[in-house]
């Protein structure tokens, strides 16, 4: 902090468990990453390397080891695990994985089907080598699923080795836990949050009125994701109320916080 602000949020800081910001970066180039780190790093707990562009990406050991060095994980999008999946290339992708010095790693079902007791026993297979995020929720949103089948697939996959599960949104938010129009689906999120602890789940929310939605349901220390590059800073200040959106969140009747 820059300033000698009272009544701020009860923010953690890093490291930390709760309250995790995820950025998803489609191709920035290493200047950019350079730039980006220079005000952000501070915020950022880890950063997605979206769908599979690590697969196109040039310098990528180069671009790994800046985030790296800035004390920033990095773990390839989960639509890299799904292609080499589908190809019959598990043990070729865990060797991608330790090749590249990886600590965590996504797991995801968007865009392919694989049986949940078979994505389970992957989940369990990489968890003895780094941490696992793994995700919940289609890409098709043509796929709804009831509250109760989020709940069974989150719970299976925590046990299974996860360390947290992401409920999908995509890039664009507007499928998952969301309408096609971004608006959130309050009915799944809370039935959701009846039987697992907010602290293992990581929200994708790349829109405002999301996050907004996320920091007033459960508070500055919400584990949100898919943020762009340039909202880092934007969802920071709304975390500690400098912002419209939660300029009272955090403030009772006296500018004391809760």
């Amino acid at each position: 902090m820059n300033f000698p602000l009272k009544n701020l949020s009860g923010r953690e800081q890093k490291p930390r468990k709760n309250g995790l910001t995820m950025v998803m970066d489609k191709g920035m180039g290493m200047d950019s990453v350079k730039d980006f780190l220079s005000i952000a790093a501070p915020y950022i707990d880890f950063v997605k390397l979206g769908f599979g562009t690590a697969a196109v990406t040039p310098n990528l050991r180069e671009k790994i080891a800046l985030y790296q060095d800035a004390n920033v994980p990095v773990y390839f999008g989960g639509t890299l695990f799904e292609a080499f999946l589908i190809r019959n290339q598990f043990d070729d992708y865990l060797q991608v994985i330790k090749d590249y010095n990886l600590q965590f790693v996504e797991v995801s079902d968007g865009s392919i089907t694989i049986p949940h007791l078979e994505k389970c026993g992957y989940i369990e297979k990489l968890a003895k080598h780094v941490t696992v995020l793994s995700e919940v929720g289609s890409k098709d949103a043509t796929n709804i699923m009831p509250p109760y089948k989020w709940i069974e697939l989150m719970q299976a996959e925590l046990a299974a080795g996860s360390q947290y599960v992401i409920a999908e949104a995509r890039e664009a938010g507007n499928v998952g836990i969301y309408r096609d129009s971004g608006e959130v689906r309050q009915g799944l999120v809370q039935e959701i949050l009846t039987k697992l602890p907010a602290e293992r789940i990581l929200w994708e929310a790349p829109q405002k009125a999301q996050q907004v939605y996320f920091l007033q349901l459960l508070g500055a220390n919400v584990n949100l994701g898919n943020i762009a590059p340039t909202e880092v800073l934007p969802l920071e200040s709304m975390r500690l109320g400098l912002r419209g959106d939660t300029f009272h969140l955090f403030l009772n009747t006296e500018g004391k916080t809760f």
